[in-house]
């Protein structure tokens, strides 16, 4: 996901850009430090107090200099609107946020007016055109079955979430004056693997392998979660 946001921010800025990025649901700030090691401006924003605390953690072992580029705010992502004005930022993000949030439409419509003219709007959410995926390999056949005309699921964590539809996505940013720009496939072939998991000797081919399903189809349409870029018209 990271090769992919790097190269549609590659497609929209120039080269050495310094550029304002807010992070919405941060998590422990794995997106939000690799970007202020990049050199850019970023603002992470976390409602949970253990990620909160991580990803200070984290940022306090880095240099002064990115530790200056990184501000880490407290607070939910669907109150953008408190903490900041609308065209603040160059590029927003929200990976893995949507699944946990009943009514989507509002909370994507407020990170679109954070977006300046022309900003990059990222979106990792999981994918409801493939929910049957999962249990089907994994030989669920009742899950599997049960999964096709449905966006509900229970994730990994025991948490009843949503997942959301690649075509109904694209109506929302339309709708919002971000429409898609691109759009990805994530996690195509490694779904099924187990939680803490050893990273795999053959990394690198598992990854070029990923990010080449992640972009074409049939393959991405079937991917667990879908990583969908919009630009702010």
């Amino acid at each position: 996901m990271a090769r992919q946001l790097d190269e549609q921010i590659a497609a929209r800025f120039p080269v050495g850009q310094r550029l304002r990025v807010l992070d919405v649901g941060m998590g422990q700030g794995t997106q939000a430090l690799r970007l202020a090691r990049a050199g850019h401006q970023v603002t992470g924003l976390e409602q949970d107090p253990t990620m909160v605390a991580a990803a200070r953690g984290a940022l306090a072992g880095e240099p002064e200099g990115i530790r200056e580029r990184m501000r880490i705010i407290e607070g939910d992502g669907r109150d953008t609107g408190v903490h900041f004005l609308p065209g603040s930022f160059d590029v927003v993000l929200c990976h893995g946020v949507l699944m946990y949030v009943e009514e989507p439409d509002p909370l994507v419509a407020g990170l679109a007016r954070m977006l300046a003219h022309g900003g990059l709007l990222s979106l990792l959410v999981r994918n409801g055109d493939a929910l049957a995926m999962r249990p089907g390999l994994s030989g669920d056949w009742s899950a599997a079955l049960g999964a096709f005309d449905t966006v509900a699921y229970t994730n990994r964590l025991g948490l009843d979430v949503r997942a959301d539809r690649l075509e109904t996505l694209t109506a929302t940013l339309a709708g919002i004056a971000a429409p898609l720009h691109a759009w990805y496939g994530v996690r195509v072939f490694t779904d099924t693997a187990p939680d803490g998991a050893a990273i795999p000797d053959d990394l690198e081919p598992l990854l070029a392998a990923e990010e080449r399903a992640g972009r074409t189809d049939p393959y991405r349409r079937v991917a667990a979660l879908l990583h969908l870029c919009g630009v702010r018209g």
